[in-house]
């Protein structure tokens, strides 16, 4: 996937010009890469997502995948959001099933087959008749990624997914999350405010600012997986990138930073 000088900008009251979310940004990502996007809130990040699940156009420059202009959503990149937006009156396997239904992939009996494999690659399985509301925080998001899985997209956009978790339940889903993708080897493509979370995930942080939205810096990770929430590597890489991104980006960007998390 890239994004080729991309500018976006939205539309102010009575016709005039809004803010600009992004400018000039050139992103690549390559096939099986895991980039986390992080930065401080109205830096362009959800922008970036939404570019790139083609929910919107840019202002000015291209958004290609595979080499080609995206016109539009598509089964090829599944997004998973902060809401896991269930729907409440299906049981967790309508759930599931209710993307593959909507894209008309396989028969009925089939679809049940496929929604209980993924279903028990995040550990829910056994909770397949239960509804959104007899579940926990972290089990409906653990529904929604599976959801989002079953789907078999190439791509995988998600816009900070576990930010409204408890610190325990996200540290479950982190781990679930680094297994399942040494496993599919999926492109993902994760938003969020915590350095903490995208040295945990990321083969490559992609670093932005705002005034308006950048890419300031791309920082490759490169620890071995999967990686322990306490790992003395972890902990070494993130005084590292605090010291460089306090000296490169707070002076550049003195009243942005409050949005963004560096504590691990």
């Amino acid at each position: 996937m890239e994004l080729a000088g991309v500018t976006q900008r939205y539309a102010g009251e009575g016709g005039r010009q809004g803010r600009v979310a992004l400018e000039a940004v050139n992103l690549r990502i390559f096939k099986g890469e895991f980039v986390c996007l992080v930065g401080p809130s109205g830096c362009g990040k959800s922008t970036i997502l939404n570019l790139i699940a083609g929910f919107m156009q840019p202002s000015e420059g291209r958004v290609l995948y595979k080499g080609r202009p995206i016109a539009g959503p598509g089964p090829d990149r599944a997004v998973m959001f902060q809401d896991h937006a269930l729907f409440p009156w299906l049981t967790v396997q309508r759930n599931v099933e209710f993307g593959l239904k909507m894209a008309n992939r396989h028969e009925r009996q089939i679809r049940k087959k496929v929604a209980r494999n993924y279903l028990a690659m995040v550990n829910m399985a056994g909770h397949e008749r239960e509804y959104p509301h007899q579940l926990s925080g972290g089990m409906r998001q653990r529904v929604a990624l599976a959801r989002s899985l079953a789907l078999e997209s190439d791509v995988l956009l998600m816009d900070e997914p576990f930010s409204a978790l408890d610190p325990t339940t996200r540290d479950m889903l982190h781990e679930q999350l680094q297994r399942i993708w040494m496993e599919t080897k999926k492109t993902i493509v994760f938003v969020t405010h915590s350095l903490k979370e995208a040295i945990r995930l990321a083969d490559r942080i992609v670093l932005m600012g705002t005034n308006p939205g950048r890419v300031r810096r791309e920082i490759a990770v490169d620890i071995a997986r999967p990686r322990e929430l306490n790992s003395l590597a972890l902990d070494e890489i993130n005084i590292v990138l605090r010291r460089e991104l306090q000296n490169e980006h707070r002076p550049q960007l003195p009243l942005e930073m409050p949005g963004l998390e560096f504590n691990i």
